[in-house]
């Protein structure tokens, strides 16, 4: 659902001047448990395609995997941090308390379906006139399906799940924040989402892209959150290139904020931040994307490293649980 309106501020001439925006969602990074059932349940049972198999860069110890659509764009990424023997966090304050996908008109039914195959209870609710598909993870992290008209068709299939009910990429998230007021300025002020209302206990932000474009911020507490498996790391937004992340950068830091500094993530650069509201938030470049060291054909298939830890590789994939993306429909 796309609400059209245009943000503007007038400048000390009196002449309008567009605010500054970002296109919404670039990628969320959870923390999760076994990554075999990781990949399991986002490849085989979500349809999801693995584009990229790495470490975390910041501990190479552990795997960093990549979902999202047939390219792995922007506003379709999943992202997790495999924790095998790790404590179970609790979803709070402070955290993205829910992702939401987009899927295509008139699929709903066709996701009722496959999880009640796949044994994984669900609850229907609305939310913003929107009827949504409400369930977990194997891990506890909480996840939407909402249809909607806008977003391109995701041309990956896998199993049973094909391209006319795949999953398009991101619908939202819903930020649970310990001070509601400060996230929201932050969304609207700073990176320019248009407020479309509040219903409930949800207040409504949205980009101006077809995906990754609505955020929602719950105005109720929710508990203080503890990280660990079952909890979103941080949601990272998206710069155009280098010299718009830098604006951002910028433009944060003239507002009181703390700013990273970049981080090259290979696939994109990075800059990181926690809002007042404690949610970490990342800054994300659209490219250079994750072509840049496997072809498209070849996505997710093989083990890439930074090249700094190439020397460690064989010490490492020993080290890794070994995984592989399995066709559950079969």
């Amino acid at each position: 659902m796309i609400y059209k309106n245009e943000s503007r501020k007038e400048n000390n001439k009196g002449e309008s001047k567009m605010k500054k925006k970002t296109a919404g969602i670039h990628h969320i990074t959870a923390i999760v448990g076994h990554p075999q059932e990781n990949i399991d349940f986002y490849a085989g049972v979500l349809g999801l395609r693995l584009v990229k198999k790495t470490v975390n860069f910041d501990d190479p110890g552990t795997y960093h995997f990549y979902f999202g659509d047939k390219e792995g764009k922007p506003g379709t990424l999943i992202t997790f941090f495999p924790w095998p023997d790790a404590y179970q966090g609790k979803i709070g304050n402070g955290q993205v308390g829910v992702t939401s996908y987009v899927i295509p008109e008139g699929s709903m039914s066709f996701w009722q379906e496959r999880l009640d195959k796949f044994r994984i209870p669900f609850t229907m609710t609305e939310r913003f006139g929107e009827s949504l598909l409400v369930f977990q993870d194997p891990h506890g992290l909480n996840i939407e399906l909402v249809e909607r008209k806008e977003g391109e068709l995701n041309q990956w299939e896998f199993g049973h799940v094909t391209s006319d009910v795949a999953i398009k990429g991101f619908g939202g998230a819903v930020l649970y924040s310990s001070f509601p007021e400060k996230t929201s300025e932050l969304l609207e002020n700073i990176f320019g989402l248009q407020r479309i209302g509040r219903e409930g206990d949800f207040i409504r932000f949205q980009s101006p892209s077809e995906i990754g474009n609505v955020v929602d911020v719950k105005i109720t507490s929710s508990g203080r959150g503890i990280m660990g498996v079952g909890t979103v790391h941080h949601i990272a937004l998206r710069a155009k290139d280098d010299n718009d992340q830098l604006e951002w950068k910028t433009s944060l830091e003239s507002n009181g904020y703390r700013v990273t500094p970049v981080q090259d993530r290979k696939y994109f650069h990075s800059i990181y931040f926690r809002e007042h509201g404690e949610i970490l938030f990342e800054i994300a470049t659209d490219p250079p994307g994750f072509a840049i060291d496997e072809s498209l054909d070849a996505l997710g298939k093989e083990l890439k490293l930074p090249e700094r830890y190439e020397k460690y590789r064989e010490r490492l994939e020993n080290k890794l649980m070994p995984v592989e993306v399995r066709n559950l429909d079969e």
